[in-house]
């Protein structure tokens, strides 16, 4: 590499973190899913949509590891595998990224299903439970760690340098959410059901970089109290697994939306709870 780049790279290592990140991301969504986006095709139906995930997927681990390896070397690669292993934790940790998610989310839709049924999570009405956690657990584990490699491997620490633990939860679950943007997009043109897109795709964006990064707080502060990459992979995999599997609303359209309003609110409710709990703050 030319001596310019890597001294402008480390120099401006979280930048450089991010540009490559969303690069890859967002060209491998296009490029592998484009055609099944820009032409409004189902998510649930189109194989695209998967296939697009997958290669968006790509872009926090290959970044993170790439700066990791420009940055510190191998020093810093040993390191984060030391993290990624670190599993002599308090149990309340473990307890906290596990159940955290499907605590929230059971609350919030068995809460809702006593005035309508069809907030009941797809774990009460599938026939196939067996499928569905075993699904859940899976792709929650290989998302939770692909992720984590970059958000919590490399940019967190570097965040948490600079800012305590509320703000830096708040800018890397704001581009945690940008992230999402393509996959939102997608899914979201499916599943207004009469609902007006832009009034639609306005509540449900905001709701979900909402939700997403009052979770990344949650998760800033887990970290911050064990250093363990593991329990990091481990409470993104739970998210994973709660929502979008195991307790998935299976909802479209204005009910989606209450759903997606009652959830936000319900995780920025135990952020102050946690921090009210520790005397008004999250950091050390």
């Amino acid at each position: 590499m030319f001596p310019a780049v890597k001294a402008l790279i480390a120099g401006h290592p979280l930048l450089a973190y991010y540009t490559m990140t969303f690069a890859i991301s967002f060209g491998g969504f296009v490029l592998v899913g484009g055609a099944g986006l820009f032409s409004g095709t189902s998510w649930e139906s189109d194989p695209r949509f998967l296939q697009a995930v997958q290669a968006m997927l790509a872009g926090p681990p290959v970044a993170g590891l790439v700066m990791t390896g420009l940055i510190s070397g191998r020093v810093g690669l040993r390191d984060l595998l030391a993290r990624l292993l670190r599993w002599r934790v308090g149990i309340r940790w473990y307890a906290a990224a596990l159940v955290t998610a499907p605590l929230v989310q059971a609350a919030v839709l068995y809460g809702l299903a006593l005035h309508s049924p069809v907030f009941l999570p797809a774990v009460t009405t599938t026939a196939d439970r067996a499928i569905l956690l075993l699904s859940g657990i899976a792709v929650g584990l290989i998302g939770g760690l692909v992720e984590e490699l970059g958000w919590t491997g490399f940019a967190i620490p570097r965040w948490r340098q600079r800012h305590g633990v509320l703000t830096t939860g708040l800018i890397v679950g704001v581009l945690w959410g940008a992230w999402h943007l393509l996959q939102m997009l997608w899914v979201g043109r499916t599943s207004s059901e009469g609902t007006p897109l832009p009034l639609f795709f306005a509540q449900y964006l905001f709701c979900a970089v909402a939700a997403l990064t009052a979770y990344r707080v949650l998760m800033v502060r887990v970290y911050d109290r064990t250093g363990s990459l593991l329990v990091a992979l481990l409470m993104h995999a739970s998210y994973i697994a709660a929502t979008l599997f195991i307790l998935a609303p299976p909802t479209t359209g204005v009910p989606f939306l209450i759903y997606a309003w009652v959830w936000t609110a319900a995780l920025w409710l135990v952020v102050a709870a946690v921090a009210v709990a520790n005397g008004g703050r999250l950091s050390r």
